[in-house]
């Protein structure tokens, strides 16, 4: 039913907008997934979303255990609209409860931060298995809950006398290296799959078109789902 819904709303859809729609979908993944840790402030939080949605990354992990997560509209240019921010607010274990249910999942949690057991970047490994990246908070960094239950530890090379990158410039060095690493990987199966892609076309759809919930109510009433 999703199926028909999508085609019933495509017809609305600009050619052009749809045809642009279509392309980018098949360069979305869901292999990488990016996880925010009580990210304060907004320009921060924004800069990452934006480099997300320009490297393909669709599905984005929020933690508001102390803060909460604010866009700056002018930083994301737009590009939240186009992503899955999923929220966890529970406000006591939220860290904990996210990273198991992305365990659950199947995904690795890598956290970015020193660790004694850390992999530089050039050498991470993408072909284990799919990776949900965590960020940190500016000052504090990862919660100790999140060093504890993470997999893996990773970190970009430094060279200089400054101690680490801020956060947003990690997060698009990061994603940029290996996004170009699984793109470029012959066994790495990191599109997403039919309904994944029906999914997120419905989001998209709704995003972009104006009275859209009217048009989807009328195709539940035209299917006799829902009284008219």
């Amino acid at each position: 039913m999703k199926k028909e819904l999508l085609h019933y709303l495509s017809a609305v859809v600009n050619p052009e907008r749809l045809s642009l729609f279509n392309r980018i979908i098949e360069n979305r993944t869901n292999y990488i997934t990016i996880v925010l840790e009580d990210i304060f402030q907004p320009q921060n939080a924004s800069a990452v979303l934006r480099s997300c949605d320009c490297l393909g990354i669709q599905n984005i992990h929020v933690i508001e255990n102390r803060n909460e997560f604010q866009v700056d509209t002018e930083v994301t240019m737009g590009s939240s609209k186009w992503l899955t921010i999923n929220k966890h607010s529970n406000k006591k274990n939220s860290s904990f409860e996210t990273i198991e249910h992305l365990k659950q999942k199947g995904y690795r949690i890598v956290a970015t931060s020193p660790h004694s057991k850390d992999v530089e970047l050039p050498n991470f490994d993408m072909e284990k298995g799919k990776i949900a990246l965590v960020f940190g908070s500016e000052l504090p960094g990862i919660s100790e809950v999140i060093l504890k239950e993470a997999d893996e530890f990773l970190k970009i090379p430094m060279y200089g006398f400054t101690e680490s990158y801020n956060i947003s410039v990690s997060a698009a060095i990061i994603l940029y290296h290996l996004t170009e690493k699984m793109r470029n990987s012959q066994t790495i199966d990191w599109q997403l799959s039919e309904d994944e892609k029906v999914d997120i076309m419905l989001q998209w759809i709704r995003n972009s078109v104006k009275k859209s919930k009217l048009i989807e109510k009328r195709f539940w009433e035209e299917r006799g789902m829902i009284d008219q």
